[in-house]
């Protein structure tokens, strides 16, 4: 059952984490399909940054606009590429450590748009 009130939907869930804001499910269960995940302007921009995280560095990918089954196959072999560990938190892959030079060359290879900012 889809809710007629978009203000009636949760979108975030202590139990169950994210949920889809088309149909009110968590994310793994969404029966729209439709990821959600920011589009921006078609730049895939490579960040560094260390704030927060008891002085890890961790390289920050974001604007990839890909679903998420794609966005999961793009993590695992930029991990198995730098030989580090990743998530995807909110649409943005976080590489453990600083592997900025790989990967610009990597997703160019790979034909994004790439640019290295300053966090």
């Amino acid at each position: 059952m889809i809710p007629l009130n978009n203000q009636d939907l949760t979108v975030y869930s202590t139990a169950s984490g994210r949920h889809c804001p088309n149909c009110g499910k968590p994310i793994s269960d969404c029966i729209s399909k439709k990821a959600v995940h920011p589009v921006g302007d078609g730049v895939v921009r490579i960040a560094l940054e260390s704030k927060g995280r008891k002085g890890k560095t961790v390289t920050l990918i974001s604007g990839v606009a890909l679903n998420d089954e794609s966005i999961h196959e793009l993590l695992t072999s930029l991990k198995r590429l730098c030989g580090a560990g990743g998530a995807i938190k909110q649409g943005v892959i976080e590489l453990q450590g600083d592997h900025r030079k790989i990967l610009v060359e990597e997703l160019k290879k790979r034909g994004f748009t790439v640019k290295k900012v300053s966090a």
